[in-house]
Order: structure tokens, then C-alpha cells, then sequence
């Protein structure tokens, strides 16, 4: 038996067929487009990623030793789409999670002394992060659209929603905890969605999907629709808490780092609300066809490879991201050059959404080595100041996936900075994996999470070494400067 899995990103769609022992049998990938209409708006075609979709799952499946014999499905989370109820289409491109134009109405909402009640209900921030906001933007500036919806025509919801739809022919119209307590919408003790905050951001709730367990039956794929295959899809989960069920991270402190084009750390807090005063998010990771949740305190930051991106694309000092490593380890250490890379602001534990890159220290001896090398520290940095707040404090072992993690100076360093060691798994593509072992807990292909714990594969443990705690001081007297040029228009 194996269970394909599909995996639909911000920039691709990633398919995978997953064998009962966990390991990858095919893989198929398919990029998209993405649309810039303005600065700071990001936007998706609805279209595109389903045919992404088609097309990485028609790969996957030609290679495919084996047939698969259930759906699991894990997304870019927060961003928010709009299709018509009979017909799928969609009438306008989605608004993507690092979307920034509904700051406007973040702040009106502040200002009107909301955020207090959605943090208590929601346990989120109000941030252009989250999509309820894009939904009243959609709203107040495409009043077109927003009539379909408020007349029953038009449905709203996440990628993982739309999909579900689209593999379905439109028989099902269903989230999961997970993406929906993404949304500020949904309550984290009720479990659903919350009128009082349906009413403040001006959605109907009936446009909303249905919220069904992570695992068990949610539907059968459409063979006219879907390949020609009739298949259960039987999981469902956001993209980090799939990561966080694919590391295996079962257990209450259990905390994963996935490292992407930014880097999410989630840490397992069980069946309890951890609430944080110093910028993390309290979210759902997953719920049992019971409806037992667990909970995860999750630390986002914005821009991590990405910033590895910006030095090969936007300054042309590395060909390839993978060079970073060849290139920083010429230099002992960074010189004493820091890069805050706030190139779309700053995230967790900061928040500061108007923080500007900075690099300080330079000097006439300062070459590209140092910049890059800055770059991998800041990554480490980073993810030191979330783990730094979490309620653990500090944590016995990192578990790391993601691109940026095959990085071996970078998690050296990381393991370094956190005084812990970090692990890195045989498969790193463990948002796609945490898809497949939820889709196969859910239809039988697995019988419990001590089946799965079995399958995951260790490749290297990186043990911590001596900390440069004078490199972290500067890192924190950077990020000051970061987020005070902000505050003076600097």
C-alpha cells in the first residue's frame, strides 16, 4: 500500500507517493505562477494551482512503482481564495499569506481596541498575515465578487479547501483545524467558527467550509475530475503542522524548525493553549477523528532562505543557494559583519511589519565570505530569538527540515546557538510527509503514531559546540536598529 501525497506550496505544487515503510517511491513538481500586481500584494491564480497540481500528481504517479490507495494533502496556509460553489471557477486571483496591503485595515482594528478579544479567541495577532483580513479587502475593493458570496454563489476558504474541492468535482467543501485556526476566524477552545468574529471582519459564516478531523474519510476524489482516479482523502493538515507530524514530533516539547524561504518553528504543547506574551502564535496542530486537539506554540519568521536568495539574485555573490556553504566556510566567522535580513519586515518574536534590512560592521577588510557567512548566522539567530520566548525556554533537541537544512555549516551553527543538538532527517521533505502518514493513519495504512515514529530516519545529528554569544549581542543590537529606523521613517 502507499498513499500519495500532495504538497502545494507557495511557488509549486510537490506530489509524492509514499510507501507503508515511509520511504518516497515518485515524486512529481510542478511550479506556478506568481503575480505582483502592486508592491507588497502577492497573489495566486486559483487555476494554476490546480493545474500545477494535475500535473505534479500525473508525474508522481507515472513513476510510481506502486498504486496509491488514499489522498493526503498539506498547503500554503493563510492565504485566502474565493471559487464559484457549482462551477469552481474562481473570480479573482487568491491574496497570498505575505500579502502586506490589509495593514491598513490591521491597524484600523487596533485602533478600535479589537486585538486583545481576537488574540483571547484566536490566539493569533492582528496581522495582513492571517486571511480574514484579505476577505474584508476582497470586500470593501472588489464589491463584484462580494456580492457571489454574500448571495451563496461564491464560497471562500484556504488552498487546502479549494483543492479538496476541485479533487472532489465540488461535492465537499471542508477545512481542517489546522488552516483554520490560521484564519482568525476560529475559535481555539470552541473548535469552530466564531460569529462574533465573522461578524467584526464581515464574512458570512455560510461561505465558510466545513471543519472536519485532520485524519479519517473527509471525501473521494471525482475520477472525471481527478485523473481518473477514485480515491479516499483521508488527511488534511496546513503545511507546518504537517511538518511537525512528519518530524514525528508526537510528544508535548517536541519542536521542529522547517527552513524555507522563511522559517516556522513549532513546538508540541498537547492538549493545553500555551498563550505567549512575547510574540509567538497559539495554533492547532492537528485533531483526531475523535476530536481530541493537540496544540502548538509556532514562531514565524518571515525571511530566512530567502535572504540566501536576495544575496544569488538581488547581488549576484553566489550562483546556486547551496554555494552559501562553500563560500561562508572561507571565513572563520562573520568578521563582525551582522545582516538583519527584514526584508519583508520582521516576524516572530519582533513584529514588526515596517523594520527594513540592515548590515552593520563593515569594514575595508569586509568581503563577500563575511556577507554570506552573516547571512547563515542570521538564520540561526533568528531561530534562536523564537526559541529563546518559547515557553520550553530551551529545547532538548531541534528537529530541521526544509531546503536551508541540508546546509551542514548552517546547522552547525544553529546547534551551536540553541546550546542543543539538531537533527536532521534521511527526508527532508517532511510537509509532504506529514500529508502521507496523515492520509494513511486515516485510511489504515498505518495503525498508530508508534507506526510511524518507526519509519523516520535519522541522517546526521549535529551536536552543539562552543557559542559566540558576542555575535548573538550584536545580532540583538542590529535587530534594535532594524526596528527603530522603522519607527523613525528612517
Amino acid at each position: 500500500m502507499s498513499v500519495l501525497a500532495i504538497d502545494a506550496g507557495t511557488t509549486g505544487v510537490t506530489a509524492l507517493v509514499v510507501t507503508e515503510d515511509g520511504r518516497i517511491d515518485s515524486k512529481g513538481y510542478e511550479e506556478f505562477a506568481q503575480h505582483f500586481p502592486r508592491p507588497g500584494q502577492v497573489e495566486h491564480n486559483p487555476e494554476e494551482i490546480w493545474q500545477a497540481t494535475l500535473a505534479a500528481c500525473a508525474s508522481a504517479l507515472r513513476r510510481a512503482a506502486t498504486a496509491p490507495s488514499c489522498v493526503g494533502i498539506t498547503n500554503q496556509r493563510e492565504t485566502a481564495v474565493l471559487w464559484d460553489r457549482r462551477t469552481l471557477a474562481a473570480p479573482r486571483r487568491a491574496i497570498v499569506w505575505q500579502d502586506r496591503r490589509t495593514s491598513g485595515i490591521c491597524q484600523e482594528l487596533r485602533e478600535g481596541g479589537h486585538e486583545p478579544r481576537v488574540s483571547e479567541l484566536t490566539g493569533l495577532r492582528l496581522d495582513p498575515y492571517f486571511t480574514a483580513t484579505k476577505l474584508t479587502w476582497v470586500a470593501r475593493h472588489d464589491p463584484g465578487v462580494w456580492e457571489g458570496v454574500t448571495s451563496g454563489r461564491v464560497v471562500c476558504g484556504t488552498v487546502d479547501s479549494y483543492l479538496i474541492a476541485r479533487l472532489t468535482g465540488g461535492a465537499r467543501h471542508v477545512t481542517d483545524p489546522s488552516n483554520a485556526s490560521r484564519t482568525l476566524l476560529y475559535g481555539l477552545e470552541s473548535g469552530g467558527w466564531e460569529p462574533e468574529l465573522c461578524a467584526l471582519f464581515g464574512v458570512p459564516e455560510g461561505a465558510l467550509p466545513e471543519i472536519v478531523p485532520n485524519h479519517g474519510v473527509i471525501g473521494r476524489t471525482d475520477p472525471a475530475a481527478f485523473l481518473g482516479l477514485d480515491l479516499p482523502i483521508s488527511g488534511v493538515a496546513g503545511d507546518q503542522q504537517a511538518a511537525l507530524f512528519g518530524q514525528t514530533c508526537f510528544d508535548p516539547g517536541d519542536v521542529k524548525c522547517t527552513y524555507g524561504t522563511g522559517s516556522f518553528i513549532l513546538a508540541n504543547t498537547g492538549g493545553e493553549i500555551v498563550r505567549s506574551e512575547a510574540g509567538l502564535l497559539s495554533t492547532v496542530a492537528w485533531q483526531t477523528p475523535s476530536g481530541e486537539r493537540t496544540y502548538a506554540l509556532e514562531g514565524s519568521i518571515f525571511v530566512t532562505g530567502a535572504a540566501v536568495q536576495w544575496l544569488r539574485d538581488g547581488l549576484g555573490l553566489i550562483g546556486t543557494a547551496p554555494e552559501s556553504e562553500a563560500v561562508a566556510r572561507t571565513v572563520p566567522d562573520s568578521g563582525g559583519v551582522v545582516f538583519v535580513p527584514a526584508l519583508t519586515g520582521l516576524g516572530a518574536p519582533y513584529w514588526e511589519p515596517e523594520a527594513r534590512g540592515l548590515i552593520t560592521g563593515i569594514t575595508r577588510g569586509t568581503t563577500r565570505a563575511h556577507l554570506v557567512r552573516a547571512t547563515l548566522e542570521a538564520i540561526a539567530f533568528e531561530v534562536r530569538d523564537v526559541v529563546e520566548v518559547m515557553a520550553y525556554g530551551s529545547v532538548p533537541v531541534l528537529k530541521a527540515d526544509g531546503g536551508a537544512s541540508s546546509n551542514d555549516l548552517l546547522m552547525q551553527v544553529q546547534a551551536d546557538q540553541l546550546g542543543a543538538p539538531v537533527e536532521r532527517p534521511v527526508i527532508q521533505e517532511t510537509t509532504a510527509l506529514g500529508a502521507a502518514f496523515l492520509a494513511g493513519l486515516g485510511s489504515g495504512v498505518w495503525g498508530s503514531t508508534a507506526e510511524l515514529r518507526k519509519t523516520w530516519q535519522l541522517d546526521r545529528r549535529f551536536e552543539p559546540g562552543a557559542r559566540d554569544d558576542a555575535a548573538y549581542g550584536r545580532w540583538r543590537e542590529a535587530v534594535r536598529l532594524a526596528s527603530h529606523g522603522s519607527s523613525t521613517g528612517g
